[in-house]
Protein backbone atom coordinates (compact mmCIF):
# COMPACT_ATOMS: atom_id res chain seq x y z
CA UNK A 1 0.00 0.00 0.00
CA UNK A 2 0.93 3.76 -0.87
CA UNK A 3 2.26 6.06 1.63
CA UNK A 4 -0.34 9.08 2.48
CA UNK A 5 1.33 11.75 1.85
CA UNK A 6 0.95 14.94 4.31
CA UNK A 7 1.93 18.49 3.69
CA UNK A 8 2.79 20.68 6.59
CA UNK A 9 4.83 23.67 7.99
CA UNK A 10 5.78 22.24 11.26
CA UNK A 11 5.85 18.59 12.48
CA UNK A 12 5.53 18.05 16.06
CA UNK A 13 6.24 14.57 17.32
CA UNK A 14 4.74 14.14 21.01
CA UNK A 15 1.64 15.34 22.37
CA UNK A 16 3.07 15.87 25.70
CA UNK A 17 3.28 19.48 27.45
CA UNK A 18 6.17 19.90 25.29
CA UNK A 19 4.73 19.57 22.11
CA UNK A 20 1.30 20.86 22.95
CA UNK A 21 2.98 24.03 23.60
CA UNK A 22 4.81 24.11 20.50
CA UNK A 23 1.57 23.38 18.42
CA UNK A 24 -0.16 25.89 19.90
CA UNK A 25 1.88 28.50 19.82
CA UNK A 26 2.71 27.84 16.30
CA UNK A 27 -0.64 26.89 14.41
CA UNK A 28 -1.95 30.66 16.06
CA UNK A 29 0.54 32.32 13.65
CA UNK A 30 -0.89 30.96 11.21
CA UNK A 31 0.74 28.05 9.90
CA UNK A 32 -0.63 24.23 9.33
CA UNK A 33 0.81 22.03 12.24
CA UNK A 34 0.24 18.08 12.37
CA UNK A 35 1.07 16.64 15.73
CA UNK A 36 1.45 12.59 16.09
CA UNK A 37 1.23 11.04 19.33
CA UNK A 38 1.54 7.53 19.98
CA UNK A 39 -1.29 6.93 22.82
CA UNK A 40 -4.41 8.21 22.81
CA UNK A 41 -4.12 11.01 25.38
CA UNK A 42 -2.67 14.65 25.79
CA UNK A 43 0.26 15.71 28.05
CA UNK A 44 2.62 13.06 27.99
CA UNK A 45 3.62 12.07 31.78
CA UNK A 46 0.10 13.28 32.55
CA UNK A 47 -1.43 10.31 30.64
CA UNK A 48 0.34 7.94 32.55
CA UNK A 49 0.42 9.44 35.94
CA UNK A 50 -3.07 10.68 36.23
CA UNK A 51 -3.18 13.64 39.37
CA UNK A 52 0.69 14.62 38.60
CA UNK A 53 0.90 18.39 39.87
CA UNK A 54 2.57 20.97 37.50
CA UNK A 55 5.86 21.53 39.89
CA UNK A 56 8.10 24.22 38.91
CA UNK A 57 5.83 26.69 37.58
CA UNK A 58 6.38 29.37 39.65
CA UNK A 59 10.10 30.26 40.69
CA UNK A 60 10.29 33.23 43.25
CA UNK A 61 7.02 32.53 43.89
CA UNK A 62 5.86 33.69 39.93
CA UNK A 63 4.08 32.47 37.39
CA UNK A 64 6.72 31.62 34.49
CA UNK A 65 3.56 32.63 32.33
CA UNK A 66 2.85 32.46 28.65
CA UNK A 67 1.27 29.16 27.93
CA UNK A 68 1.40 27.61 31.08
CA UNK A 69 -0.79 30.37 32.73
CA UNK A 70 -2.66 30.73 29.74
CA UNK A 71 -3.98 26.88 30.48
CA UNK A 72 -3.83 27.42 33.97
CA UNK A 73 -6.14 30.57 34.04
CA UNK A 74 -8.53 28.71 31.51
CA UNK A 75 -9.08 25.68 34.68
CA UNK A 76 -9.15 27.56 37.21
CA UNK A 77 -11.97 30.34 35.73
CA UNK A 78 -14.16 26.98 34.63
CA UNK A 79 -17.07 26.18 37.22
CA UNK A 80 -16.34 24.44 39.63
CA UNK A 81 -12.87 25.67 39.14
CA UNK A 82 -10.44 22.78 37.70
CA UNK A 83 -6.82 24.03 39.08
CA UNK A 84 -5.61 25.74 41.93
CA UNK A 85 -2.18 26.71 42.57
CA UNK A 86 -0.94 25.20 46.23
CA UNK A 87 2.47 24.62 48.43
CA UNK A 88 3.93 21.03 48.06
CA UNK A 89 4.51 19.55 51.30
CA UNK A 90 7.09 17.92 49.62
CA UNK A 91 11.24 19.87 50.81
CA UNK A 92 11.89 22.16 48.07
CA UNK A 93 9.14 22.72 45.96
CA UNK A 94 7.41 25.44 46.72
CA UNK A 95 4.07 26.49 44.69
CA UNK A 96 2.82 23.99 42.04
CA UNK A 97 -0.50 23.73 39.94
CA UNK A 98 -3.15 21.31 41.17
CA UNK A 99 -5.36 20.17 38.82
CA UNK A 100 -8.65 17.99 37.69
CA UNK A 101 -7.00 15.59 35.17
CA UNK A 102 -9.28 15.03 33.04
CA UNK A 103 -10.59 18.40 32.44
CA UNK A 104 -6.82 19.51 31.79
CA UNK A 105 -7.07 16.61 28.87
CA UNK A 106 -10.54 18.28 27.99
CA UNK A 107 -9.01 22.22 27.63
CA UNK A 108 -5.65 21.30 25.92
CA UNK A 109 -7.75 19.22 23.25
CA UNK A 110 -10.03 22.50 22.73
CA UNK A 111 -6.80 24.77 22.96
CA UNK A 112 -5.37 23.08 20.16
CA UNK A 113 -8.36 22.32 18.23
CA UNK A 114 -9.39 26.41 18.78
CA UNK A 115 -5.60 26.87 17.53
CA UNK A 116 -6.36 24.22 14.19
CA UNK A 117 -3.73 21.82 14.85
CA UNK A 118 -4.53 18.61 13.32
CA UNK A 119 -3.96 15.72 15.32
CA UNK A 120 -2.69 12.40 14.52
CA UNK A 121 -3.24 9.82 17.76
CA UNK A 122 -2.32 6.41 17.94
CA UNK A 123 -0.04 7.35 15.52
CA UNK A 124 4.17 5.75 15.95
CA UNK A 125 6.67 7.66 14.06
CA UNK A 126 9.20 5.33 12.68
CA UNK A 127 11.85 7.38 10.72
CA UNK A 128 13.43 10.44 9.39
CA UNK A 129 14.22 10.73 5.41
CA UNK A 130 16.90 12.59 5.23
CA UNK A 131 18.14 15.46 2.21
CA UNK A 132 21.30 16.24 3.27
CA UNK A 133 21.05 18.34 6.42
CA UNK A 134 17.15 18.81 6.40
CA UNK A 135 14.73 16.43 7.43
CA UNK A 136 12.60 16.14 4.19
CA UNK A 137 9.95 13.28 5.77
CA UNK A 138 8.83 11.54 8.24
CA UNK A 139 7.26 8.12 8.40
CA UNK A 140 4.99 6.64 10.88
CA UNK A 141 2.13 4.15 10.66
CA UNK A 142 -1.45 4.39 11.82
CA UNK A 143 -4.06 1.63 12.15
CA UNK A 144 -5.13 2.74 8.40
CA UNK A 145 -1.25 2.48 6.93
CA UNK A 146 1.86 4.10 6.19
CA UNK A 147 1.58 7.52 6.65
CA UNK A 148 4.67 9.90 4.90
CA UNK A 149 4.30 13.76 6.67
CA UNK A 150 6.90 16.38 4.33
CA UNK A 151 7.23 19.20 6.69
CA UNK A 152 9.27 22.56 6.65
CA UNK A 153 10.05 22.10 10.05
CA UNK A 154 10.20 19.52 13.27
CA UNK A 155 9.99 19.95 16.47
CA UNK A 156 11.01 16.45 18.19
CA UNK A 157 9.19 16.79 21.53
CA UNK A 158 9.02 13.00 21.68
CA UNK A 159 10.58 13.06 25.31
CA UNK A 160 12.88 9.64 23.95
CA UNK A 161 14.36 12.32 21.16
CA UNK A 162 13.89 8.91 19.00
CA UNK A 163 13.22 10.53 15.31
CA UNK A 164 16.23 13.87 16.60
CA UNK A 165 18.55 10.64 17.14
CA UNK A 166 18.07 8.57 14.14
CA UNK A 167 18.64 12.18 11.99
CA UNK A 168 22.22 12.23 13.37
CA UNK A 169 21.83 14.49 16.65
CA UNK A 170 24.45 12.99 19.20
CA UNK A 171 23.09 12.26 22.68
CA UNK A 172 23.35 11.02 25.95
CA UNK A 173 21.47 8.32 27.25
CA UNK A 174 21.18 8.80 30.82
CA UNK A 175 24.31 9.62 33.14
CA UNK A 176 27.67 9.21 32.48
CA UNK A 177 27.56 5.96 33.36
CA UNK A 178 24.27 5.32 31.40
CA UNK A 179 22.24 5.20 34.60
CA UNK A 180 18.59 6.59 34.38
CA UNK A 181 16.40 7.55 37.01
CA UNK A 182 14.07 5.38 38.11
CA UNK A 183 10.72 4.70 36.68
CA UNK A 184 7.44 5.20 38.71
CA UNK A 185 3.71 3.54 38.74
CA UNK A 186 1.90 5.76 40.45
CA UNK A 187 -2.40 6.03 41.74
CA UNK A 188 -5.08 7.51 43.67
CA UNK A 189 -6.45 6.77 46.34
CA UNK A 190 -10.25 7.84 46.89
CA UNK A 191 -12.32 8.19 50.29
CA UNK A 192 -9.16 9.25 52.26
CA UNK A 193 -9.58 11.99 54.48
CA UNK A 194 -7.11 14.84 54.47
CA UNK A 195 -7.30 15.14 58.12
CA UNK A 196 -6.27 12.09 59.07
CA UNK A 197 -4.09 10.38 56.24
CA UNK A 198 -1.95 13.65 56.88
CA UNK A 199 -2.19 14.17 60.95
CA UNK A 200 1.41 13.71 61.53
CA UNK A 201 2.21 15.94 59.48
CA UNK A 202 5.24 13.71 57.89
CA UNK A 203 5.25 14.35 53.82
CA UNK A 204 6.69 11.34 53.52
CA UNK A 205 5.24 9.12 56.44
CA UNK A 206 8.97 7.59 57.05
CA UNK A 207 7.27 5.75 60.29
CA UNK A 208 5.26 3.53 58.47
CA UNK A 209 7.64 3.12 55.44
CA UNK A 210 10.46 2.09 57.74
CA UNK A 211 7.43 -0.18 59.20
CA UNK A 212 6.55 -1.77 56.19
CA UNK A 213 10.06 -2.23 55.32
CA UNK A 214 10.90 -4.22 58.42
CA UNK A 215 7.96 -6.34 58.49
CA UNK A 216 8.75 -7.36 54.95
CA UNK A 217 5.56 -6.18 53.41
CA UNK A 218 7.00 -3.08 51.36
CA UNK A 219 9.81 -2.93 48.97
CA UNK A 220 12.90 -1.74 50.53
CA UNK A 221 12.57 0.79 47.74
CA UNK A 222 9.92 2.12 49.98
CA UNK A 223 11.23 3.82 52.54
CA UNK A 224 9.70 6.60 52.32
CA UNK A 225 6.19 7.62 51.01
CA UNK A 226 5.74 10.36 48.01
CA UNK A 227 2.07 11.27 48.92
CA UNK A 228 0.58 14.58 48.59
CA UNK A 229 -3.24 15.99 48.53
CA UNK A 230 -5.32 15.17 45.00
CA UNK A 231 -7.07 17.94 43.82
CA UNK A 232 -10.18 16.90 45.19
CA UNK A 233 -10.94 16.39 48.23
CA UNK A 234 -10.67 12.98 50.39
CA UNK A 235 -8.21 12.20 47.48
CA UNK A 236 -4.56 11.23 47.91
CA UNK A 237 -1.87 11.01 44.55
CA UNK A 238 0.93 8.43 45.31
CA UNK A 239 4.11 8.55 43.69
CA UNK A 240 5.93 6.30 45.47
CA UNK A 241 6.81 2.88 43.50
CA UNK A 242 9.72 3.46 41.95
CA UNK A 243 11.56 0.87 39.77
CA UNK A 244 15.23 1.07 39.11
CA UNK A 245 17.70 0.15 36.33
CA UNK A 246 15.17 0.93 33.82
CA UNK A 247 16.21 1.51 29.91
CA UNK A 248 12.76 4.09 28.82
CA UNK A 249 13.46 3.26 25.17
CA UNK A 250 13.03 -0.23 25.65
CA UNK A 251 9.79 -1.55 25.25
CA UNK A 252 10.12 -4.85 26.87
CA UNK A 253 12.07 -3.34 29.82
CA UNK A 254 9.05 -0.92 30.47
CA UNK A 255 6.48 -3.66 30.09
CA UNK A 256 8.44 -5.61 32.78
CA UNK A 257 8.82 -2.39 35.09
CA UNK A 258 5.09 -1.74 34.82
CA UNK A 259 4.56 -5.57 35.66
CA UNK A 260 6.75 -5.49 38.80
CA UNK A 261 5.60 -2.09 39.58
CA UNK A 262 1.58 -3.37 39.74
CA UNK A 263 2.52 -5.91 42.57
CA UNK A 264 4.26 -2.98 44.63
CA UNK A 265 1.00 -1.43 44.03
CA UNK A 266 -1.25 -4.10 45.35
CA UNK A 267 1.32 -4.47 48.23
CA UNK A 268 1.61 -0.76 49.26
CA UNK A 269 -2.42 -0.25 49.11
CA UNK A 270 -3.08 -3.44 51.17
CA UNK A 271 0.05 -1.78 53.66
CA UNK A 272 -1.94 1.82 53.48
CA UNK A 273 -5.49 -0.08 54.20
CA UNK A 274 -4.10 -1.76 57.11
CA UNK A 275 -2.01 0.67 58.98
CA UNK A 276 -2.16 3.93 58.03
CA UNK A 277 -5.32 6.45 59.89
CA UNK A 278 -6.98 7.63 57.12
CA UNK A 279 -6.61 4.61 54.18
CA UNK A 280 -8.97 2.02 56.07
CA UNK A 281 -11.84 2.55 53.39
CA UNK A 282 -10.09 4.08 50.98
CA UNK A 283 -9.58 2.40 47.42
CA UNK A 284 -7.34 3.06 44.16
CA UNK A 285 -8.33 4.24 41.14
CA UNK A 286 -6.05 5.97 38.27
CA UNK A 287 -3.19 3.26 38.33
CA UNK A 288 -1.37 4.44 35.39
CA UNK A 289 -1.52 2.43 32.54
CA UNK A 290 2.47 2.04 32.20
CA UNK A 291 5.29 3.61 34.43
CA UNK A 292 5.93 7.31 33.84
CA UNK A 293 9.75 7.65 32.46
CA UNK A 294 11.40 10.35 33.67
CA UNK A 295 14.77 10.17 31.48
CA UNK A 296 16.30 8.52 28.37
CA UNK A 297 18.26 10.42 25.64
CA UNK A 298 19.34 13.87 26.10
CA UNK A 299 19.93 15.12 23.05
CA UNK A 300 23.36 17.61 21.91
CA UNK A 301 21.98 21.42 21.60
CA UNK A 302 24.16 24.28 20.50
CA UNK A 303 24.69 24.79 24.56
CA UNK A 304 24.73 21.91 27.00
CA UNK A 305 22.72 23.38 30.24
CA UNK A 306 25.38 22.64 33.07
CA UNK A 307 24.84 22.20 36.89
CA UNK A 308 27.02 24.99 37.86
CA UNK A 309 24.95 26.78 35.26
CA UNK A 310 22.51 26.13 36.99
CA UNK A 311 23.35 26.57 40.94
CA UNK A 312 25.03 30.05 40.00
CA UNK A 313 21.90 30.95 38.88
CA UNK A 314 22.66 32.26 35.33
CA UNK A 315 20.14 34.16 32.72
CA UNK A 316 21.08 33.42 29.66
CA UNK A 317 20.53 36.24 26.74
CA UNK A 318 18.61 33.92 24.99
CA UNK A 319 17.08 32.24 27.87
CA UNK A 320 13.30 31.25 26.99
CA UNK A 321 11.73 30.08 30.39
CA UNK A 322 12.79 30.69 34.18
CA UNK A 323 13.40 27.93 36.59
CA UNK A 324 13.93 27.40 40.47
CA UNK A 325 12.89 23.56 40.46
CA UNK A 326 15.37 21.50 42.85
CA UNK A 327 17.42 19.12 41.67
CA UNK A 328 15.15 16.56 41.69
CA UNK A 329 17.33 13.28 41.45
CA UNK A 330 15.54 9.86 41.51
CA UNK A 331 17.42 6.63 42.55
CA UNK A 332 19.81 6.16 39.46
CA UNK A 333 21.11 2.73 39.44
CA UNK A 334 21.55 0.04 42.54
CA UNK A 335 23.00 2.74 45.31
CA UNK A 336 20.98 5.83 43.98
CA UNK A 337 19.31 8.24 46.73
CA UNK A 338 16.33 10.57 46.18
CA UNK A 339 17.35 13.43 46.24
CA UNK A 340 15.53 17.00 46.03
CA UNK A 341 18.43 19.70 46.53
CA UNK A 342 17.72 23.27 45.99
CA UNK A 343 18.92 24.63 42.90
CA UNK A 344 20.78 27.45 43.50
CA UNK A 345 20.91 29.71 46.65
CA UNK A 346 17.95 32.47 45.83
CA UNK A 347 16.42 33.78 42.75
CA UNK A 348 16.44 31.51 39.60
CA UNK A 349 17.88 30.90 36.16
CA UNK A 350 17.11 30.47 32.50
CA UNK A 351 17.37 27.73 29.84
CA UNK A 352 18.66 29.09 26.54
CA UNK A 353 16.85 28.89 23.71
CA UNK A 354 20.09 27.15 22.60
CA UNK A 355 19.80 23.90 24.64
CA UNK A 356 16.25 23.05 21.99
CA UNK A 357 19.16 23.70 18.70
CA UNK A 358 20.90 20.81 17.19
CA UNK A 359 24.43 22.03 15.93
CA UNK A 360 23.83 20.17 12.26
CA UNK A 361 19.96 19.64 11.11
CA UNK A 362 18.84 22.62 9.84
CA UNK A 363 15.36 22.25 10.56
CA UNK A 364 14.95 20.40 13.15
CA UNK A 365 14.32 21.35 17.05
CA UNK A 366 13.61 19.54 20.22
CA UNK A 367 11.82 20.28 23.12
CA UNK A 368 10.99 18.30 26.76
CA UNK A 369 13.10 16.11 28.46
CA UNK A 370 14.99 15.51 25.44
CA UNK A 371 16.57 18.89 26.25
CA UNK A 372 20.18 19.64 26.18
CA UNK A 373 21.38 19.43 29.64
CA UNK A 374 24.00 17.41 31.76
CA UNK A 375 22.49 14.97 34.41
CA UNK A 376 22.78 17.35 37.48
CA UNK A 377 20.88 20.74 35.60
CA UNK A 378 18.35 18.43 33.48
CA UNK A 379 17.18 16.79 37.45
CA UNK A 380 15.90 20.40 37.50
CA UNK A 381 14.79 22.10 34.07
CA UNK A 382 12.48 18.65 33.29
CA UNK A 383 9.30 20.11 35.09
CA UNK A 384 6.28 20.18 32.96
CA UNK A 385 5.80 24.15 33.05
CA UNK A 386 9.39 24.36 31.89
CA UNK A 387 8.65 21.69 29.13
CA UNK A 388 5.56 23.67 28.07
CA UNK A 389 7.44 26.72 27.79
CA UNK A 390 10.32 24.92 25.72
CA UNK A 391 7.52 23.93 22.99
CA UNK A 392 6.11 27.41 23.03
CA UNK A 393 9.51 28.64 22.26
CA UNK A 394 10.27 25.81 19.16
CA UNK A 395 6.69 27.45 17.59
CA UNK A 396 7.99 30.75 17.75
CA UNK A 397 10.83 29.86 16.52
CA UNK A 398 9.39 27.86 13.74
CA UNK A 399 7.10 30.65 12.60
CA UNK A 400 10.66 33.04 12.75
CA UNK A 401 12.51 30.13 10.67
CA UNK A 402 9.89 29.95 7.73
CA UNK A 403 9.22 33.84 7.63
CA UNK A 404 13.06 33.99 7.16
CA UNK A 405 13.77 30.95 4.73
CA UNK A 406 16.89 29.75 6.70
CA UNK A 407 18.32 27.23 8.81
CA UNK A 408 17.33 27.14 12.60
CA UNK A 409 20.74 27.78 13.44
CA UNK A 410 21.01 30.88 11.90
CA UNK A 411 18.07 32.41 13.69
CA UNK A 412 18.90 35.24 15.81
CA UNK A 413 17.65 33.63 19.25
CA UNK A 414 16.90 37.12 20.77
CA UNK A 415 13.80 37.29 18.61
CA UNK A 416 12.58 34.30 20.52
CA UNK A 417 13.13 35.92 23.18
CA UNK A 418 11.42 39.16 22.28
CA UNK A 419 8.12 36.53 20.60
CA UNK A 420 8.16 34.61 24.39
CA UNK A 421 8.04 38.11 26.39
CA UNK A 422 5.11 39.47 23.72
CA UNK A 423 2.74 36.32 25.05
CA UNK A 424 3.68 36.66 28.96
CA UNK A 425 6.44 34.77 29.41
CA UNK A 426 8.40 36.11 32.47
CA UNK A 427 12.01 36.72 33.99
CA UNK A 428 13.45 37.02 30.53
CA UNK A 429 16.25 39.32 28.92
CA UNK A 430 17.21 40.83 32.24
CA UNK A 431 14.05 41.51 33.61
CA UNK A 432 12.73 39.88 36.97
CA UNK A 433 10.29 37.98 37.58
CA UNK A 434 7.17 39.81 38.70
CA UNK A 435 3.70 39.19 38.99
Amino acid sequence: MAETQIACDLLVIGGGTAGFGAAVTAARQGLSVRVVEAGARLGGVMAFCHGMPWGGGFPCDVSIGGVFEELTDRLAAQTPPAAEKRYSTLENFGAEVIYDPDMAQIEMFAMLEEAGVLLHLNTLVEAPVMEGDRIAAVTAMDRRGALAFRPRVVVDASGDGHIAAQAGVPFDLGDASGKMMGVTLSFLLVNAPWDQVFAEGDPYFTRYAEQGVAQGRLHPDLAQLYMMKGFHSGTVFCNSVIIRNVDGTDPAAVARATQEGRRRVAQLVAFLRDEVPGFENAWMTALGPTVGVRETRKLHGMHRLTGAEVAAATKFHDGIVACSNPVDDVMRGEAGAMTHDAALEEGFYTLPFRALVPERIENLMFAGRNVSADPVAFASIRGMPQCMAMGQATGNATALVLAGNGPVQALDPVRVVAAMQAQGVRGLAGQGLRA
